[in-house]
């Protein structure tokens, strides 16, 4: 018969007195802060908005999970550092998941496990993982309270590294790398608008034209009036890409790789410049000049802004193309396209704090849904951050922090036959945090759960 006594391991001991350790501690989860992803999402209603996009082909009669349920614990998993299937193996019986996907802990049923999650996420066909990315334009654009008067658009794409030879997956020379170059786009406070999974190379002016020709279809079907800019670095700056948004009322900046014919427009400015620096014997001396340019490719010539910076050790240019006017070229290059560097750090918080990269399945279509799952436990971790005072630290802290003060809390579960008791470690340092982050979380009585 098996031993089913937990087995006991040392520690040094401590004054004289010997230590002793087993894993007996009874209902005890680790994750005591899924309680509060499990408020957010209910205020957001994210699970259930992409569940609507999921057919559900299974016989009715043997329906033990609901697609609904599935994705809310899968994101609670992804949001908590568990981004594989595999690890629903001893997680789907934890106290603290269970009852955040409204089993109870104790009599209710097991969560759903690998097996039919890894299902779940293969089953979608090409047409709904479609789907499933409009709904999370939808769940940006219901963000908002009331339509914008413009936003700014983010667009770039990273490097995941494939796992072996998979759908989509190619060699890319630049990275060294097998890999995917999914796109990613966030608005200017730093939320997902899209995900989409795409090959391991350069997008090119067609593909990057269609992209972004169903996003701004997507956004103006609600925002007709929401001015539009899209901001992003040379990979973007496609005569396609140019000539659509021109086309359609579109602003742009996007970065611009030099060329001799362009640099030699802006080489007066970049000798005062450069004159200057070595006049004033200064470490750096910048300046910026403005021009018209129209390279082979394009249809018309565009505007043009070049940053010129001098230092001791020689002269470099940047330059940006843009159909922006009225603007100074100083405001347009530091203030306007210089901040779309902070899009690399959400890029940042979606692939290693989240770790979105873990597109280990065969099929690309199931990739791409994986990548929807993890965008809605972003969306999670942002309305968890949103919840604290602005003028605690953690209101600006990274994901993996937010992770490791607020979700990662022991708790013991207790359940009764009256009541679910909920004992969080009394030694938790951000007791009181927490404490005000779920009473911010909390829904209004008229929006509460069933």
């Amino acid at each position: 018969m098996p031993d089913d006594t937990p087995a006991t391991f040392p520690f040094p001991a401590v004054s004289r007195k010997k230590i002793t350790a087993a894993f007996d501690g009874g209902r005890l989860s680790s994750d005591g802060g899924v309680m509060l992803l499990a408020q957010a999402e209910r205020r957001l209603g994210i699970a259930e908005r992409l569940a609507g996009f999921i057919p559900d082909r299974r016989d009715p009669v043997r329906v033990t999970h609901a697609i609904t349920d599935m994705l809310r614990a899968r994101i609670f998993a992804i949001a908590c550092g568990y981004e594989d299937c595999n690890d629903f193996g001893p997680l789907r019986a934890d106290p603290a998941f269970k009852l955040a996907c409204g089993h109870l802990p104790e009599t209710g049923a097991d969560l759903a496990s690998q097996p039919t999650l890894s299902r779940l996420e293969n089953a979608p066909t090409i047409r709904d993982a479609i789907r499933l990315t409009y709904a999370l334009v939808d769940q940006w654009m219901d963000s908002y309270v009331t339509p914008p008067d413009g936003v700014v658009l983010d667009i770039d794409d990273t490097c995941d590294v494939v796992h072996r030879h998979q759908q989509l997956s190619l060699f890319n020379a630049h990275y060294d790398e097998r890999c995917f170059l999914p796109i990613h786009v966030y608005d200017s406070t730093g939320r997902p608008v899209a995900i989409v999974l795409r090959p391991g190379k350069t997008p090119s002016g067609r593909e990057v034209r269609a992209y972004l020709r169903r996003l701004v279809r997507r956004i103006r079907t609600r925002w007709p009036l929401t001015q539009i800019t899209i901001r992003g670095d040379s990979h973007y700056a496609r005569p396609e890409a140019m000539d659509f948004c021109e086309q359609n009322g579109v602003s742009y900046l996007f970065g611009l790789a030099g060329t001799r014919p362009l640099t030699a427009k802006v080489q007066n400015e970049a000798d005062a410049v450069r004159t200057q620096r070595a006049v004033d014997d200064c470490e750096v001396v910048r300046g910026f000049a403005e021009t018209t340019h129209r390279a082979k490719s394009w249809s018309c010539e565009r505007r043009a802004i070049a940053r010129i910076e001098a230092t001791r050790l020689g002269l470099d240019i940047r330059c940006v193309v843009t159909n922006l006017i009225g603007t100074s070229a100083r405001v347009i290059y530091e203030s306007l396209y210089c901040a779309r560097g902070q899009a690399e750090n959400w890029i940042k918080f979606h692939k290693a704090h989240l770790a979105s990269d873990r597109t280990s399945c065969r099929r690309a279509v199931a990739n791409q849904v994986r990548l929807v799952l993890h965008t809605a436990a972003y969306w999670l971790m942002l309305a968890v951050r949103e919840a604290i005072p602005a003028a605690r630290d953690l209101a600006r802290a990274e994901f993996a922090t937010l992770r490791l003060r607020l979700l990662k809390i022991a708790v013991r579960v207790q359940e009764t036959a009256s009541r679910i008791r909920l004992a969080f470690a009394s030694g938790c340092p951000d007791a009181d945090l927490f404490r005000a982050v779920a009473a911010t979380l909390l829904p209004s009585p008229r929006a509460a759960s069933p």
